[in-house]
């Protein structure tokens, strides 16, 4: 799965296909997954330690690192990951993982977990919440953006890759089925934003 998602996204970086550094109007694109709203509900204070799961180019980190501690992000893309740390360069509280997410160990727990657009690329959702929930420190905060499509590939420049769509129900199931307690769930054009804690 490696091989085959880390070439999708290497190819659309040796395009220059970055969300990073979107146009305004494609930024506002973009908040129909994971705006405002979206970074509101990770309750982000100075204090806290936050792991980002699908850190892309760097388009969320850049938004949710000013308001916290410090900010893990961690990519399966290698170059996707190259191009975060030029487009995060300015940051002195982040450190980047060119990993795959469900295999990699890491060293402490963190307060807020999130992540967008990336849960479809997990065909075991559970197992993959599970994980998130042994990362998340007593009272830690889970927020998760899903896409409402049903569309079992994505196709952009040529390039087709499987992906694993995302169901509201089910998904809050998987959550609650680790013993994360779902605080609020918002509804935008395009997603269903889930925010989640440990109790």
């Amino acid at each position: 799965m490696k091989t085959e998602i880390d070439s999708y996204y290497n190819a659309l970086i040796d395009e220059n296909n970055d969300p990073f550094r979107d146009p305004e109007p494609l930024r506002r694109y973009m908040d129909r997954w994971d705006g405002q709203i979206f970074i509101d509900l990770l309750t982000l204070t100075e204090d806290k330690t936050v792991l980002e799961i699908g850190v892309g180019t760097g388009r969320l980190a850049a938004k949710a690192a000013s308001g916290c501690r410090h900010l893990t992000g961690i990519d399966i893309s290698e170059k996707t990951v190259m191009r975060a740390r030029e487009n995060l360069s300015g940051f002195g509280n982040i450190t980047l993982i060119n990993a795959d997410f469900r295999d990699h160990i890491f060293a402490s727990l963190f307060d807020v977990v999130y992540s967008s657009l990336t849960f479809m690329h997990f065909s075991d959702k559970a197992q993959t919440i599970r994980k998130i929930y042994t990362l998340l420190s007593g009272g830690g905060v889970f927020v998760l953006s899903i896409d409402k499509s049903r569309d079992r590939t994505i196709v952009c420049n040529g390039r087709e890759i499987e992906i694993f769509p995302d169901d509201l129900n089910e998904t809050c199931g998987y959550i609650t089925d680790t013993g994360l307690w779902i605080t609020d769930i918002r509804e935008t054009a395009a997603a269903h934003i889930i925010r989640s804690i440990k109790v």
